[in-house]
């Protein structure tokens, strides 16, 4: 036990903890989420993220002690965004026919989606820099804090929204879609993907991949294009903003 002990004290204190840990929690969950037949509720980022939190409020560990060695799996976030380009060029035929009517539906869909949050921190009275925050919620993560920081808001409150967003997307969305009705075949998938992409960004992309190869397509299409189009248009939202209510702080 001893050893354990001393074990366990000189891997919290070193970059290998945090590495480790969440490498083998997301690898456990993986192996559980596949086992109950990838069920959205099983979803391995959800537990994984769960796990580490009490972990580390449990046992103490300091979150610089812990992102010192998680900050390498933190700086693979782009090169993954990246290799989502691989289903798109698989369903590149398809995707291009369907591109212009696409590329409007995620330009409706994102602005759509920040209005939301946007109008709900105004009527809530929230400071600015929390709608700010809470504006590129359906950007993936890392491009959601750079547009928060630009925009006045907390970048790292942008990334815990972008993350909550993308989770809510992953487990929800089977249910939402089967709701509403949107079929399982080939247009009802391109339906589910695209939409899941639009709104849950890279946690919701994972998810389509997973579960149809058509879906991974649409939903890579339209993280990408939120990423785009996200970055141009909400320099002018927070403008807009600002011309209606100067006061707002």
């Amino acid at each position: 036990m001893s050893d354990f002990v001393e074990l366990w004290t000189y891997l919290s204190t070193t970059p290998l903890f945090g590495l480790a840990s969440t490498l083998a929690l997301y690898l456990v969950t993986s192996v559980i989420y596949k086992k109950l037949n990838q069920h959205p509720l099983a979803n391995p980022v959800l537990w994984t993220v769960i796990v580490l939190a009490l972990a580390l409020t449990l046992l103490k560990v300091p979150y610089q002690t812990y992102f010192s060695g998680a900050q390498f799996i933190h700086f693979l976030l782009g090169p993954a965004v990246v290799a989502l380009a691989w289903p798109l060029w698989l369903k590149r035929v398809d995707l291009m026919r369907r591109l212009p009517r696409l590329f409007m539906a995620a330009f409706v869909g994102g602005v759509v989606s920040a209005l939301i949050a946007v109008a709900m921190a105004w009527m809530l009275d929230l400071p600015q820099y929390l709608a700010m925050s809470l504006a590129p919620k359906s950007v993936t993560a890392p491009v959601a804090m750079g547009l928060a920081d630009k925009m006045g808001g907390l970048p790292e409150l942008a990334a815990i929204f972008a993350v909550l967003t993308g989770l809510i997307g992953a487990l929800l969305g089977k249910y939402i879609f089967d709701f509403i009705g949107i079929t399982r075949d080939t247009s009802g998938w391109a339906q589910r993907g695209f939409a899941l992409g639009t709104i849950s960004h890279g946690i919701g992309a994972a998810r389509a991949i997973q579960v149809q190869a058509t879906a991974g397509a649409f939903a890579g299409l339209a993280l990408g294009l939120q990423v785009i189009l996200a970055s141009l248009w909400m320099p002018v939202l927070l403008w807009l903003l600002l011309w209606l209510n100067p006061t707002w702080g």
